[in-house]
């Protein structure tokens, strides 16, 4: 079981030491590029999850206020059973009987 864990870990060590190292050796050889103005685009991504979500809101507004009020059956009182429904089982009979019929 040691011996596992030391294999999974020396893995994982030389996993990521092995990513780090490709993925310093790709910056250095891709060519200088404009850096990308990200707070712009994380600004108008997130205007627009506002957005949605107010839509969303909006659309919502309708909604019961519990799901098992929209499940319920309709004509019947609430907290009353369906007559009719399906049959109920006899109550399990609990014995402390071997099998063997001693």
């Amino acid at each position: 079981m040691i011996r596992r864990l030391f294999w999974l870990l020396l893995g994982a060590v030389l996993g990521v030491t092995g990513y780090r190292r490709a993925t310093a050796l790709a910056r250095s050889l891709r060519p200088a590029v404009r850096p990308v103005p990200r707070a712009s685009a994380l600004t108008d991504f997130a205007a627009d999850v506002r957005e949605g979500m107010a839509l969303y809101m909006e659309r919502q507004a309708g909604a019961p206020a519990s799901t098992l009020e929209g499940h319920r059956r309709r004509g019947l009182p609430p907290g009353r059973p369906a007559q009719g429904g399906p049959p109920r089982r006899p109550p399990a009979r609990r014995h402390d009987e071997p099998k063997d019929g001693r």
